[in-house]
């Protein structure tokens, strides 16, 4: 019998509370953790009993700091590289992607199990990524190739526990609206994450709002909410003061690089910019000026405990659990 999604048909998220999400998985796992990650993959620790215990140990971090500010959290499985062109580069078929991508829920689902409380509510996500490069707008997909490259993906999580999906480091609008009609045939809510340039700009040149346009006439307004990730908010805070009352209110995720970094700069890092946690934190609260309906928060390249912390801190001041 397939399981049982505990919000799949109401996120909690919806509601307007705050909620977390993690953090700069890979960037922690390879700079911090000194793990290697052949593709910038973390899917193969799922199968891998140290992988998984490092995996696990990371996401209860992150719940633990929910817990303490009495708000939800939104827990991505480690899967942005889990689609086909990936996984061949790794030696993943069809069927071990689809293991791996159930698997990877099977483990969020039991970490619920023993971290939920009635303040902080766990969402769990299945987390899909670009095909190709999340920083290069190269080799563009059309609507219907996305949709069909998608949906296998898309159909491993629905066959499981997962609440919801969401795609990151989405950087042309095609591929969105793709992955926005997969989610949409297998009734799965979705959040759809955009990266910008220093410009403010996705990088296949066009602007955000037309890319949300794009996607919201294309899917008939599918998506449950959009995010911006992978961008330092310094790149995309112009950006925001052309946006329309509308899609502001659309926008309820943001998960931002601690990285002034651009993404080429980013690509040829040997090191890692951690910048400053508590400077991040300030710049979410401005952000959230700009996108009054924004309440879903975490980071990515770059960020870790550390900076979901401050951000807690700075947006659920008086929260903490004593």
């Amino acid at each position: 019998m397939k399981p049982s999604a505990k919000y799949r048909h109401a996120l909690p998220q919806l509601d307007g509370r705050l909620f977390l999400s993690d953090s700069g998985l890979e960037t922690t796992l390879v700079f911090l953790d000194g793990v290697e990650l052949p593709c910038f993959a973390s899917f193969p620790l799922v199968d891998d009993a140290d992988g998984a215990a490092r995996l696990a140990e990371y996401f209860r971090r992150h719940v633990a700091i929910a817990r303490a500010h009495w708000v939800g959290i939104v827990l991505e499985s480690p899967t942005w590289r889990a689609n086909p062109n990936w996984g061949r580069q790794l030696g993943y078929g069809p069927e071990a992607l689809a293991h791996v991508n159930r698997r990877a829920i099977e483990q969020l689902v039991a970490l619920r199990e023993a971290c939920e409380t009635p303040s902080t509510p766990i969402v769990v996500s299945g987390n899909i990524g670009p095909a190709g490069d999340g920083y290069v707008a190269d080799a563009r997909m059309g609507i219907d190739e996305a949709r069909e490259y998608h949906a296998p993906q898309v159909a491993a999580f629905a066959d499981t526990a997962t609440d919801m999906v969401a795609a990151f480091t989405l950087n042309y609008a095609e591929e969105a609206i793709g992955i926005a009609l997969a989610a949409k045939a297998a009734g799965m809510p979705l959040a759809l994450s955009f990266t910008v340039e220093t410009d403010g700009m996705l990088p296949s040149g066009q602007a955000l709002q037309d890319a949300i346009d794009l996607v919201e006439a294309q899917s008939g307004g599918y998506p449950a909410y959009y995010m911006i990730n992978c961008a330092h908010p310094d790149h995309f805070a112009h950006t925001l003061r052309g946006l329309t009352t509308d899609t502001r209110l659309r926008i309820r995720g943001l998960r931002a690089n601690a990285s002034r970094r651009s993404h080429a700069e980013l690509d040829a890092s040997t090191d890692l910019d951690a910048g400053n946690p508590l400077e991040l934190a300030r710049d979410y609260a401005r952000v959230r000026e700009q996108l009054p309906a924004l309440n879903v928060v975490g980071g990515c390249c770059g960020t870790d405990h550390r900076h979901v912390e401050a951000i807690a801190a700075a947006l659920a001041p008086g929260r903490k659990a004593a």
